[in-house]
């Protein structure tokens, strides 16, 4: 059965390119993105792994460790981030999994029998310092993967998940939030001081409030 938003991350051992790793404890205490590649050697996956390796300094502020899984072995792994380095121009030193048993890819159903029985399809997976589920995406194999997208998703994960306010549509960090339903018109000036606007009586906006 398919993982749903608010279910827990399963946990899983697995060797990778930092050395074996046990996935509750790596992420300890931190936000996870977990992301899957159908192999080594991809053209679009190493544009995408060298991305997150550039993106380091922007995960590493929102307290997120990124952890990407192949269903090859290790020794491919360590080969092909040698080809991600030099072509991305970048440094990977984030954990890529061996899943060459498919047993995480089987955890998190990544297996897309539509295209293969064998390889995984190419999906991402937020999960939250309560190893919780927060976001899942899946990409077809002709389109990567857009980070800045990942990392304003956990923007708006981290910030919703502190007050009780919600991102409209393409929210960017800084800008206004929509104050939830749940707290009535009469109380929003004493839970955000910053002032807000009624457009209508479920549409209020106020200034993000942890800026």
């Amino acid at each position: 059965m398919s993982l749903r938003l608010g279910d827990d991350a399963p946990n899983f051992k697995a060797q990778t390119t930092i050395g074996d790793i046990d996935f509750y404890d790596y992420i300890q205490g931190s936000w996870a993105v977990l992301y899957s590649h159908p192999s080594d050697f991809t053209p679009v996956c190493t544009t995408e792994l060298g991305r997150t390796a550039q993106l380091k300094s922007e995960f590493e502020k929102r307290n997120v460790k990124v952890l990407a899984l192949s269903v090859d072995g290790v020794q491919d792994h360590l080969e092909w981030v040698k080809d991600i380095n030099e072509t991305q121009n970048t440094t990977v030193d984030f954990p890529i999994i061996a899943d060459e048993d498919r047993h995480v890819a089987g955890l998190y159903d990544m297996i897309h029998p539509n295209a293969s029985t064998t390889f995984t399809v190419r999906s991402v997976f937020v999960i939250g310092p309560d190893r919780k589920i927060k976001l899942t995406l899946t990409y077809p194999a002709s389109t990567g993967r857009n980070f800045y997208e990942i990392l304003r998703v956990i923007d708006s994960l981290q910030l919703t998940a502190e007050y009780s306010v919600a991102t409209p549509a393409d929210w960017k960090d800084g800008e206004d939030v929509i104050v939830v339903p749940a707290i009535k018109t009469e109380d929003i000036p004493a839970k955000f001081p910053k002032g807000f606007t009624e457009i209508k009586p479920y549409l209020r906006v106020t200034p993000q409030p942890n800026k």
